[in-house]
This record gives C-alpha cells, structure tokens and sequence, in this order.
C-alpha cells in the first residue's frame, strides 16, 4: 500500500498507520482522509491483521485537524470524507490503538477519541478549538467525546478552547495511559500484541456492542450479521438443520437439544 499523505508498516499481525505530514501538523486534507480511509479498509480485510495502531509523523503532531483553506475550495461533490473514517474506525471489528505523539487538536484530537485506546506520550497536549475559528464539529467530536470525559468537561473542552497536558488528559479519562521516556508507538504496539492474546472474535463482539449503542439499526445489523450469525454457524444446530436440509430429511433434533 503506496500513498502520498500515509504510511502504513505491517509486523507481527500488528499494522501501524502514520499520517504523514509532520511539516503541515499532519494536518487533514482530502487526499489524508481518503488515504486514511483505504488504508483502515485494506487492513480491516486483511485476515493477517489483528490490531491498527494510528499515529502521526515526527515528535511534536499527532494531528491538528483539518486544512482550512482546502476546505474552502472543496465543491459538494468532493467533500472530505472524514466523517466516513471516523465512522469507520468506530465500526470495524478490528481494535484501533492511538498513540498520540504530540498536539491532537481539533479533529485530531476527535480522531483519537474514536479510536478504541488512546496512548499519550507525556509531551502531547489535546485541545478543540472550533468556536476560536468559527467551526465546529456536532457529531462524533460532541457525543464520542461526552461519553468519554463527561458533559461538563466535554463543554468545558469545546467551548474554552483550553489546552490539556497528557497528565491532564489521562486524570479525565481522554487518554488511557501517558509513556515517557521512550516512543509512544512502540508502547502502543506493545498493548497491541497484548490484544493480540485475546480472542479476536470476543473483542470483535465487544466492540460491535459498544459502536450499535450509538449506530441504531446499522448497529444492531452488525451486530447479527457479523456477529450472532457467524457464531450461529458455528453451533450443533446450524450444522444438523442445514445437512438435514440438504439430504431433504426431517432434522434430528437430539444432535443439538441438550
């Protein structure tokens, strides 16, 4: 997978997916997000691939949101497909690690509260700044973030404008865990194998139910069709029903009723 704004490094079932443009904050601009946007989708396919670990080039941004001027020059029929990837890191059934190595601001920062664990290096700083610049974000930025650090602070957040230190951060529950002293990444790919130990079909399940809480009917449609169906198909009944089926025979029904 070649991009021009994204890397992606595949090892140990573990993918890491860098924004990289550490010269613009790692900034969002339409070619980012849909390189972000193929990048989680090619992973997510992959059946080699267990766990995605984001992050952003460099030492000082993780990513501070999006392009502003680009923005002004989109036409509706190229918006930025932003809110696709954060829907879709949401739903994918794959756990998604951010490992925040420096200022998350604006829809950076909303990026990594869609992620599923949120690693800090002890230098980041999170910040939205949307009413300072006459923006603002009334999705995912509000409700994912209300759910994470409470409606006080979620207020707090978006309309003061204040920065937060990783500590800070971590002490409101923004972030899971603050490293320091060594790279933020190589934490994150750590918790990353750790996952890896887990059931995958379990932490699928898990993450199904905490995204159809918020997803109404396509929630609950993954849920049973990607979920509860497969687990179906699995059991002692799905196979006599469906071999009974097929040999045109009434099913034997003590094969699955215990």
């Amino acid at each position: 997978m070649t991009y021009q704004d994204v890397t992606v490094a595949v090892e140990d079932g573990v993918a890491v997916i860098t924004i990289n443009r550490p010269d613009r904050g790692n900034k969002l601009r339409f070619e980012t997000a849909r390189e972000l946007l193929d990048a989680f989708r090619n992973v997510r396919e992959d059946p080699e691939i267990d766990v995605v670990v984001l992050t952003g080039a460099g030492e000082k941004f993780f990513c501070i949101g999006g392009e502003h001027e680009e923005l002004k020059s989109l036409d509706y029929s190229s918006v930025m497909p932003v809110i696709d990837l954060y829907e879709f890191i949401d739903a994918m059934p794959k756990p998604v690690i951010a490992a925040i190595n420096g200022f998350a601001v604006g829809g950076g920062n909303v990026l990594q509260v869609v992620c599923d664990l949120s690693i800090a290096a002890e230098h980041a700083v999170f910040r939205q700044v949307g009413p300072l610049v006459g923006s603002f974000d009334a999705g995912f930025g509000t409700w994912y973030l209300e759910e994470t650090i409470g409606r006080r602070r979620a207020k707090e957040m978006w309309y003061l404008n204040r920065k937060y230190t990783a500590q800070e951060a971590q002490n409101m529950g923004l972030v899971n865990e603050v490293v320091s002293g060594r790279p933020v990444v190589d934490r994150a790919v750590e918790v990353a194998q750790d996952l890896r130990r887990r059931g995958p079909f379990a932490l699928a399940a898990l993450k199904t139910a905490f995204s159809s809480r918020h997803t109404g009917v396509a929630g609950q449609a993954r849920l049973a069709h990607d979920l509860l169906l497969t687990a179906y198909r699995s059991t002692e009944e799905a196979a006599e029903m469906s071999e009974s089926f097929e040999a045109r025979r009434a099913p034997s029904r003590e094969k699955f009723n215990r």
